[in-house]
């Protein structure tokens, strides 16, 4: 495709957020459904931590990278196509599940699958939208995470109270093979770079330890990237506890949980992810700090509001009190995942998003909802139901260090930027 013409290319965004959101519903089903799974297989707040962590995380970060390196390489489009055929018939499997070994290989199989569905993604969105308007593109894309997992916690609750667990998990993952071949049959492969102040389409392919020292020679890229996976942790175990703790605090039917939790992400996750995409490319045309700095701003609100949402008395005030640290703490996905794009050349940017992903899901992924869990099961002896309420709100404290992290990385992405 020699160029990419306005109307083609908003197709294919909405295309890849579509994509983004099965990517995100197989994620965070997990979520929802984690109240029947534990009383239909006998685990521990623990062991389903690992569910939505450590299981889907461990291959998701390992293959991550060396998987961004082919589709710099290859067809961006192929790898996301075989990418969202294999997590999404790995959660069907999930459905088929006799066992907690079983269910647990299968979350395995899902980060295979997605190890492939994002850096791809994000280099292909920076060859269909110029620099001017990349943030505001990716923030679309990344509506893909509040949509999918309103989405799948949504329709995770509704049809496991009408049937079980184990059809939400084959329903969601058959549709998501469905749709592959129809991504593949419309989504063209852009010219690398074309829309680059310098074009590099016929740039020789950088190599692997050659994009690692270009980027470890950043000072911003390990700012933007532990600021990133210090929020994850708190986000990802917030989107998976959050369900749970208002099942057992607030004594709401599984239907009803879910419906409450899919609102908020919805509502505050769409406005924070839009609203941040939107100030990075209207103030960082004019200062690139504020790239770091709108999201620094985002985190050092959110922690104070998480405090103040889940010590609230009434599930009626936590609903509005929860909109805000929903928003603010997701609003760093468009600014970041912009600059990373510029802190490598063209030829290099999915491996580089892919080695921002590792460390941003090594953590942050790895680690949020295992770890709250386990404070989880600490607490209980002292706190019993309401032993997740406290879990996640010492999990806001990340917040906190994403927050200066980001801050520090404001005064380096200028120096590090690369048009």
């Amino acid at each position: 495709m020699s160029e990419a013409k306005a109307p083609s290319r908003f197709t294919v965004l909405a295309l890849l957020f579509v994509v983004y959101t099965f990517n995100f519903i197989d994620r965070q089903i997990v979520g929802i459904l984690a109240t029947p799974i534990k009383a239909d297989l006998g685990l521990t707040d623990t062991q389903l931590g690992l569910l939505g962590g450590f299981a889907f995380a461990i291959f998701y970060t390992s293959l991550g990278v060396p998987i961004a390196w082919l589709a710099d390489r290859w067809s961006r489009t192929w790898v996301m196509t075989i990418a969202l055929a294999v997590w999404s018939g790995c959660t069907a499997l999930c459905g088929l599940a006799g066992n907690y070994l079983q269910l647990f290989l299968g979350r395995v199989g899902v980060g295979v699958g997605e190890a492939g569905g994002v850096a791809p993604a994000y280099s292909l969105i920076s060859d269909y939208f110029p620099p001017r308007e990349r943030a505001r593109a990716l923030a679309i894309y990344s509506l893909g995470i509040p949509v999918g997992s309103a989405a799948g916690i949504a329709l995770g609750g509704l049809v496991a109270s009408l049937v079980d667990w184990r059809a939400a998990f084959i329903a969601v993952g058959l549709a998501g093979v469905l749709v592959a071949p129809v991504f593949r049959f419309l989504v063209r492969e852009p010219r690398r770079g074309q829309l680059d102040a310098s074009p590099t389409e016929a740039a020789a392919p950088i190599s692997l330890s050659s994009i690692i020292r270009m980027l470890t020679a950043k000072p911003s890229f390990w700012l933007v990237s532990l600021g990133a996976a210090s929020s994850s942790i708190m986000s990802y175990g917030a989107f998976f506890w959050l369900p749970s703790f208002l099942v057992r605090s607030y004594d709401l039917s599984l239907r009803e949980a879910s419906l409450f939790y899919a609102a908020i992400l919805l509502i505050g996750g769409v406005l924070g992810v839009w609203l941040g995409g939107l100030l990075a490319d209207k103030l960082g045309a004019r200062n690139r700090a504020a790239f770091a700095a709108v999201p620094a701003i985002g985190f050092a609100i959110a922690a104070p509001c998480y405090a103040l949402a889940l010590l609230s008395p009434s599930p009626i005030a936590a609903f509005f009190l929860l909109l805000l640290p929903t928003a603010f703490g997701l609003a760093w996905l468009g600014p970041v995942i912009a600059a990373v794009q510029h802190l490598a050349p063209a030829q290099a940017r999915s491996t580089a998003s892919a080695l921002f992903l590792f460390i941003n899901n090594l953590i942050g992924l790895g680690l949020g909802s295992t770890l709250i869990g386990l404070i989880s099961d600490e607490l209980t002896a002292r706190f019993a139901e309401e032993s997740l309420r406290y879990s996640i709100l010492a999990g806001a404290g990340f917040y906190v260090i994403a927050a200066i992290l980001l801050a520090l990385a404001a005064g380096f992405l200028p120096r590090d930027w690369q048009d």
